[in-house]
């Protein structure tokens, strides 16, 4: 079992930035694809942002890329997620989600979400 926890969110300006975190404990996330989801009131969840199960490579979705940035820590367990948000809008307004996929690909675990708010 993975347990992730997110933290970051809050309330910000159009144009304004926000860092999200997300840590995982009970298991090492070496070998897991690993990233984010984002889920708008009335709308399905939907792919934000991920790492490989390598983790060398990065997958963005189209709306976010450039302005979003996921990120690892350090060497060895990598057991911390980032994802730094930069030139917001309104639209990124949702609760973002932190997932962890198994290398067997038969578990995806997921955090409890964190409150993103883009308003003026």
């Amino acid at each position: 079992q993975v347990q992730l926890v997110e933290s970051g969110g809050g309330l910000v300006h159009p144009g304004g930035s926000l860092r999200l975190s997300c840590a995982a404990s009970g298991r090492t996330l070496s070998g897991h694809a690993v990233g984010w989801f984002r889920q708008a009131p009335g709308k399905e969840r939907e792919f934000v942002a991920a790492y490989s199960r390598s983790g060398g490579y990065t997958y963005y979705r189209d709306s976010v890329k450039g302005r979003f940035t996921i990120s690892r820590d350090g060497a060895g367990a990598k057991n911390t997620v980032h994802l730094q948000m930069n030139s917001l809008k309104s639209e990124d307004t949702a609760v973002y989600y932190c997932f962890a996929r198994s290398p067997s690909n038969k578990h995806t675990f997921w955090g409890r979400g964190t409150q993103v708010t883009v308003s003026s």
